[in-house]
């Protein structure tokens, strides 16, 4: 059945998008893994993040409300026509604390507590926050010159709004064609600055990177993370892409969902018939008969014996065997006449 996101928000779903707003501020808010200490509030936190994202992108929405999670992931074709929908693949970046951040306009959860417009609800955990410390009326009537304070802070949320976006910080990631054939995974490891919550001092922190190759996914097949570059003060932090290029293999070259091995022959075979040995990249051999003359440059084809279509893993390209012929250094003078004498002269 896939993931309920809906289930996930706790909304139904005709939900518009103020709801689906609402929903995720209301259960982000609740699972915060700096203030839920559940074991589970990270994993549930990191489930919220996905659900938002998918359900806020009206694209995204329409094609998991048809093909639900596994048809948005996978790229699902749609009898309906949902757009995009054969040709769109979503993977979640798997950071929650970034959607977090966007949503919020920060990093720190509790730079949330003076906005004006957070509408808690009596279940949210942080609703009676100002009223456990004795503040009249709640976090919005505290202190005096309370007002200002929102103020302030919404004049800093709205500079910034304008601060820039670094360009994206792009890396080539060579993957086998081995890889490409089974899919994996690839962990890697970044170092980046990142704010305090002071927000304006800066730490260095180590975090790893799930990267899902998928199977048959072309070469320069393009992951990006959003916002994992390094963040100041100044700036909003750049996307971390990895572009794939394929590994040299020792036997294969690759033509899209084809691969292309060279099969090197004798003259004498070529002349002769012969029956040949093709590896495949599942670790079989395949026996290839040639009973007919083989030229410089003949091809046969093996279907589906290549890599998987990205669109359709389930179906493969085709295993192209290109010929060529290794003629000898010198021939004996006797063997020469004899060859002479039956090879047709055209």
């Amino acid at each position: 059945m896939g993931k309920d996101y809906y289930k996930t928000l706790g909304i139904p779903k005709g939900s518009n998008e103020e709801e689906i707003k609402k929903a995720y501020r209301r259960m982000a808010l609740r699972f915060h893994p700096d203030k839920n200490k559940d074991a589970n509030a990270e994993e549930k936190f990191k489930e919220i993040a996905e659900a938002y994202e998918v359900l806020s992108d009206p694209k995204k929405r329409v094609i998991y409300d048809q093909l639900g999670e596994e048809g948005l992931k996978t790229g699902g074709s749609s009898s309906s026509g949902a757009p995009g929908s054969s040709t769109y693949h979503y993977t979640f970046h798997g950071d929650p604390h970034a959607t977090f951040a966007s949503f919020f306009g920060g990093s720190n959860p509790f730079d949330m507590f003076f906005e004006q417009d957070m509408d808690m609800e009596e279940d949210d955990p942080f609703a009676h926050f100002g009223r456990q410390f004795g503040f009249p009326g709640g976090m919005n009537n505290g202190f005096p010159g309370e007002g200002r304070r929102r103020r302030g802070v919404q004049s800093e949320r709205l500079g910034a709004g304008r601060k820039h976006q670094d360009p994206p910080v792009v890396h080539e990631l060579k993957v086998s064609l081995e890889e490409i054939f089974h899919g994996c995974t690839k962990r890697m490891k970044i170092t980046r600055r990142r704010l305090n919550p002071d927000g304006r001092s800066m730490r260095t922190e180590d975090k790893i990177l799930n990267i899902v190759i998928k199977k048959g996914w072309k070469e320069g097949t393009k992951i990006t993370f959003p916002k994992e570059g390094d963040e100041t003060p100044e700036n909003i932090p750049a996307d971390i892409a990895f572009v794939l290029k394929d590994k040299g293999h020792a036997h294969f070259k690759r033509d899209g969902s084809n691969i292309i091995y060279n099969c090197k022959i004798s003259l004498k075979e070529a002349l002769c018939g012969c029956t040949v040995s093709i590896p495949t990249l599942d670790n079989r051999v395949i026996s290839l008969p040639c009973h007919e003359i083989i030229r410089p440059g003949t091809v046969k084809r093996l279907r589906g014996e290549g890599l998987p279509f990205p669109k359709s893993p389930s179906q493969r390209g085709d295993l192209i065997v290109e010929f060529s012929v290794r003629f000898p250094d010198r021939i004996p003078p006797q063997s020469r006449e004899i060859i002479r004498q039956h090879l047709p002269q055209s």
